[in-house]
C-alpha cells in the first residue's frame, strides 16, 4: 500500500470514489504528510505517504480505504511528528478522536422541494439543541409544536463539534463536523429533512471569528510553528475575547477553508440560512476601531457565494453595532447580509419593560423604536427581547428581569407577554428564544433544560 495517486480527485479532505478514497490537506510547513487508519492497522511505521502538489497542498489515494473507516494525518516538520484530525473531516469520532471517512452522497434526501419564505414572512425560533431536546431525534419530534405555534424557521445555536458533551457551541473544535453527542451528521440531515417536510426552515449559527480554543487540532497543525501555525494569525491580530485563535483571513487557503465550510452547510445539508456569529470580530481586530479589511472582504465573499446558489438562503449577521453597512448591498460596498440582529431595538425595549418606573414607558418612546430602519428597510433588522446572550451572562429571562422576587407575578408575566407582542408586530423579522412563549424564568444554562412539559 502507498499514497501514489491512482486517481486524482478534486476537493479537500477525504474524497470517496468507486476505486477508493483520495485525501488532500493543506500543510505548508510540513516536510512529510502521511496517513494512518483502519485501512493499514494504524501502523505509523507503514504510514501512507502523500505527495506534495504545490503551495503547501498534499494528496494521496488509498485504494484500500472505505467509507466509515477512521483515519488521521501524520505530519513531520523539523524533526517534530504530530497526529492531526483532518481539518475537512465531515465526520469524527469525537473532538479529540479520529476522522471518519464520509461520503455526502450516502444520505438520501429524496425529494426536498422546500423553499424558505420571503424575509418579510419569517418568524424565527432560536434554540440550543442540547437543552431544547438533547439530540436531533428528540428535536425532530418537537417540531410539530413549533409549527402549531406559528414559527416557520428554527435557528440552531452552533452544532459543529465542540469539546465534551455540553456547550453553547461557540467553541468549535472541528467546523466541518457535527457534534457527535447530538446525533452527528446523519442526525442533523434527518432533522433538516423532516423540518422541511413540515414547512419549517433551518438556520445554522456558524462561528468564524475564532476557533476552539480547546481540542483544536488546527492549532500549529503541521507542527512547524511555536504559535498558531498556518491557519491562524501569528501576531496581535490573533487575539479575541475567546482566545488567541482568530483564523488568518489574509491567507488564501484559510479563506478558502472558511468559504468551503459555509458552502458545505448551504449545499450538502440543504440548510436555509446562516447566522454568522460576532461579525464585528471578523471585520475589526479589537471589535471596535481597528479594521481587518480582509475580514470585511471575507464576509462579502460569504454573502456573494450564498446569493449565487439556485435556492435563496437568508444570511444574517450578529454584529450588534447598529451598522447599516452590514446589510447594505455589496454593489454599494456593503457586506450584503439580508438582515442583522438589532441591539438598538432590543436593549431600549428591555429597559422599558423591566423599569419599575412608569415614566420610563411611553407610546412616544416606543414609536421611536419602530422608526429607524437600516438602509430604509425595516426587515434588515431581526427583532427580539430574548436571545441566548440576553438571557445569560448577567441577564435573565424577561419575567425574572421584570420581577426578580416573583417572576410569576401578574406584572412580570404581563410585561413579558407585551414584549413578545411588540416583537411579533413591529416592522422587522421577529425572533423568540426557546421557552419564551411559556414565560420561562431564571437564565439560560446549557446544562438545564427548559421546564416545558412537551
Amino acid at each position: 500500500m502507498n499514497g501514489t495517486a491512482i486517481e486524482v480527485l478534486d476537493g479537500m479532505g477525504a474524497l470517496c470514489s468507486e476505486k477508493g478514497v483520495g485525501f488532500r490537506v493543506w500543510a505548508p510547513g510540513a516536510d512529510r504528510v502521511a496517513l494512518i487508519g483502519d485501512f493499514q492497522d494504524w501502523d505509523q511505521e507503514k504510514a501512507v505517504d502523500l505527495v506534495h502538489e504545490s503551495e503547501g497542498y498534499w494528496y494521496g489515494f488509498v485504494s484500500e480505504a472505505r467509507e466509515g473507516q477512521e483515519y488521521k494525518y501524520l505530519l513531520e516538520s523539523g524533526g517534530n511528528r504530530v497526529l492531526r484530525i483532518d481539518p475537512y473531516a465531515k465526520k469524527i469520532t469525537h473532538s479529540s478522536g479520529n476522522g471518519v471517512i464520509y461520503n455526502p452522497a450516502s444520505f438520501d434526501w429524496s425529494d426536498d422541494p422546500y423553499e424558505l419564505p420571503a424575509l418579510t414572512d419569517l418568524v424565527i425560533y432560536e434554540c440550543h439543541l442540547g437543552t431544547f431536546a438533547g439530540d436531533f431525534e428528540k428535536a425532530t419530534s418537537r417540531l410539530r409544536y413549533l409549527k402549531a405555534m406559528g414559527f416557520n424557521v428554527i435557528e440552531l445555536m452552533p452544532v459543529t463539534d465542540f469539546p465534551g458533551e455540553r456547550s453553547w457551541g461557540y467553541n468549535p473544535a472541528h467546523i466541518f463536523s457535527v457534534e457527535t453527542s447530538y446525533g452527528g451528521v446523519e442526525g442533523l440531515k434527518s432533522f433538516i429533512k423532516e423540518a422541511h417536510s413540515m414547512g419549517i426552515g433551518v438556520i445554522l449559527d456558524l462561528v468564524y471569528n475564532h476557533l476552539g480554543p480547546d481540542d483544536l487540532d488546527l492549532w500549529n497543525f503541521d507542527g512547524s510553528s511555536e504559535d498558531g501555525g498556518p491557519y491562524f494569525y501569528n501576531d496581535e491580530r490573533a487575539r479575541t475575547p475567546w482566545g488567541d485563535t482568530r483564523p488568518n483571513y489574509s491567507s488564501p487557503p484559510v479563506r478558502q477553508f472558511l468559504r468551503d465550510n459555509l458552502l458545505m452547510w448551504l449545499t450538502e445539508y440543504n440548510i436555509d440560512g446562516v447566522r454568522t456569529d460576532g461579525t464585528v470580530y471578523v471585520r475589526k481586530q479589537d471589535g471596535e476601531s481597528i479594521d481587518l479589511p480582509e475580514g470585511w472582504t471575507l464576509l462579502q465573499w460569504f454573502t456573494e457565494e450564498a446569493s449565487s446558489l439556485e435556492r435563496w438562503r437568508v444570511m444574517i449577521a450578529e454584529d450588534l453595532q447598529n451598522d447599516e453597512w452590514l446589510t447594505k448591498s455589496r454593489e454599494e460596498g456593503g457586506a450584503g447580509f439580508h438582515s442583522q440582529w438589532d441591539a438598538r431595538f432590543c436593549h431600549p425595549l428591555r429597559e422599558m419593560l423591566t423599569s419599575p418606573d412608569d415614566e420610563a414607558r411611553s407610546a412616544h418612546r416606543l414609536a421611536e423604536l419602530f422608526l429607524p430602519a437600516y438602509n430604509g428597510d425595516p426587515f434588515q433588522s431581526v427583532l427580539f427581547t430574548e436571545s441566548h446572550d440576553e438571557v445569560a451572562n448577567g441577564s435573565a429571562r424577561m419575567p425574572s428581569e421584570i420581577d426578580p422576587e416573583n417572576p410569576e407575578s401578574e406584572i412580570a408575566q404581563s410585561r413579558a407577554l407585551l414584549g413578545i407582542a411588540i416583537v411579533l408586530t413591529a416592522p422587522g423579522v421577529p425572533m423568540l428564544f426557546q421557552g419564551q412563549v411559556r414565560m420561562e424564568d431564571g437564565w439560560f444554562q446549557d446544562d438545564h433544560p427548559p421546564g416545558l412539559e412537551w
